[in-house]
């Protein structure tokens, strides 16, 4: 893994389009609108239980999208653009606050708009580029095509600009405006379940135009490892969970982050540390007992090897949690 140094990264998530995407491409194009899923309230009583299942399947998992994002370097700005009071949006408020996300609130004029996002996303993005210019990265998550001429000027004005969207429903062009573009399912920690997969196939056959073998992918997704997502709709109670297993997990995704990225099975324990430390400033192995970082790698053998002989001390996901 590559160490970033001085990179600081900005994160702009047009929250409206990533999730109406996802439930499209799991379920069928224009299937949102025709669902009525963004007012969709789980707390009804008289709630139909086909939507609430269809809306947890079509989960976004906003940890796996952060992640990602701190792989480029230190977190210095978060943004999600979306009409907080819609239910669909209102169960990630939990995801997004714990995560230190700033909510910026839209008011769409149009019932089911998805593109109320970008005209306030973009000029926040450029108010942000001359405000700080020590920013380096700029990571739009969304696959509209209205984002391309944002992502053009972030690159005259020398920025690294990264984009994440849904297959199926992001811009070829956005994909050429970009220095590197990522799609959702690519990501690491993502992958369908056997179900939703099933969902998504159903869908693409109703879809009059299915997604095309040539739509742009991260060269890295084709060889990408990949894990059931655990993001579920609502808020999730931190506190509650056991140190040690967020631990645990913490350092898996940091080392599939680290092998993704560096194409390297070998990763330096000391950037293996930095991205966990990004991913999660709470972090600290000696608060859960360890006195070094190696001793906490050590007492995880059944996700992580090290290799003390190399005098930098060298640590891999191990092979037989890799294959999961």
């Amino acid at each position: 893994m590559n160490d970033p140094g001085g990179a600081r990264v900005a994160v702009y998530i047009d929250f409206d389009n990533i999730v109406i995407s996802r439930y499209d491409q799991v379920h069928g194009r224009g299937q949102f609108q025709r669902d009525r899923a963004r007012g969709f309230d789980r707390s009804d009583r008289p709630a139909d239980p086909d939507i609430a299942d269809r809306l947890r399947r079509a989960t976004v998992d906003v940890g796996a999208v952060l992640d990602f994002a701190s792989s480029f370097g230190t977190l210095v700005l978060t943004r999600a653009y979306a009409d907080w009071s819609a239910p669909v949006n209102a169960g990630y408020r939990g995801q997004l606050v714990s995560r230190a996300v700033d909510l910026v609130q839209l008011f769409p004029t149009a019932a089911y708009a998805k593109n109320g996002a970008d005209i306030r996303l973009a000029v926040d993005a450029v108010e942000d580029m001359f405000r700080l210019p020590d920013l380096t990265h700029m990571v739009i998550v969304a696959g509209d095509s209205d984002y391309i001429a944002l992502a053009q000027r972030c690159r005259r004005l020398g920025r690294y600009v990264v984009g994440v969207g849904v297959a199926g429903s992001t811009s070829r062009s956005l994909a050429a405006a970009c220095d590197e573009l990522v799609t959702y399912d690519a990501l690491p920690g993502i992958t369908f379940t056997d179900a939703t997969r099933q969902d998504a196939e159903s869908a693409a056959g109703r879809q009059p135009e299915p997604e095309r073998s040539g739509s742009p992918v991260s060269a890295r997704g084709s060889r990408r490892t990949r894990r059931a997502s655990t993001a579920e709709i609502g808020e999730t109670d931190l506190d509650s969970e056991d140190p040690q297993e967020l631990a645990t997990r913490l350092l898996e995704r940091a080392l599939r982050l680290g092998q993704e990225k560096d194409d390297a099975d070998w990763l330096h324990s000391s950037a293996v540390k930095s991205q966990m430390k990004r991913m999660d400033p709470s972090f600290s192995e000696r608060a859960l007992g360890f006195r070094s970082f190696s001793d906490f790698v050590k007492s995880r053998e059944a996700i992580a090897e090290l290799d003390e002989t190399n005098p930098g001390r060298l640590v891999r996901l191990n092979p037989a949690a890799a294959a999961h």
